[in-house]
């Protein structure tokens, strides 16, 4: 864990600066660009808190799939160590993960408050849960790649794009209530956009309208969890140490 923390963040901390200040930049400048345009949507929703929520739901996803990707490659030469082995790497770097961005998360949370661009969530325990569930489907999803990944090295390639394509699939950056309500149900078959909506929810409250299935997201998130493991697991045998 202390050598993961040293490789992301640097010796002395200040990479966790731009974990911290690229959703930060990001946020202002929506904002401002905002501004120019109208202070709200044309869905009557309050701007930053949108973004706030949307993009760093995005960072949790793509950086849990980019760092499980190059987990094994990174620490080969520790395979040497019989106490450890390539799971051990993975949950080391997934924890990691839930730790800089939940950091990361509030404060850019606290910052947006302090300028008086969001306001202090409406649901504390909805806010949690659906950040925890987030984790969860990414977690399972960057470990699904890269079990794949290990197995067949075309995976390499094609894992970036994937993630480009999950953009959209993730409603990160759209409210699930703009859709048509005979998509609705459909979309919500797909697991990030409940954990995605769960955390609006408790960031907005009953004024804006949400839409998701706690049950659902909860099934299928600990299902990713426990697909990606499997194949974490089974691709030990492809690791090659020499």
């Amino acid at each position: 864990m202390m050598r993961e923390m040293a490789t992301r963040y640097g010796r002395r901390g200040l990479g966790f600066l731009w974990v911290v200040g690229e959703p930060l930049m990001f946020c202002f400048g929506v904002i401002v660009m905002w501004i120019f345009i109208r202070h709200h949507n044309g869905h009557g929703l309050a701007v930053a808190p949108f973004v706030m929520t949307g993009y760093m739901c995005l960072l949790l996803l793509r950086h849990s799939i980019s760092f499980s990707i190059s987990a094994v490659g990174s620490n080969l030469g520790l395979l040497y160590h019989r106490a450890l082995g390539p799971l051990h790497f993975y949950l080391a770097r997934c924890i990691l993960e839930l730790a800089g961005a939940t950091a990361a998360f509030i404060v850019v949370y606290l910052t947006l408050i302090l300028f008086r661009q969001v306001d202090v969530p409406h649901d504390w325990l909805l806010l949690y849960f659906g950040w925890f569930l987030m984790w969860i489907m990414a977690t399972g999803t960057g470990f699904i790649f890269s079990g794949l990944a290990t197995r067949f090295e075309v995976m390499e390639r094609i894992v970036p794009l994937l993630s480009y394509a999950m953009i959209p699939l993730s409603g990160v950056f759209f409210m699930v209530d703009w859709l048509p309500e005979n998509v609705r149900e459909r979309y919500l078959l797909v697991p990030y956009p409940n954990a995605i909506e769960m955390i609006r929810a408790g960031v907005f409250g009953e004024f804006v309208p949400t839409h998701f299935n706690v049950a659902y997201a909860t099934a299928t998130a600990f299902l990713l969890l426990l697909i990606g493991l499997v194949l974490v697991k089974n691709a030990e045998g492809y690791i090659d140490v020499e």
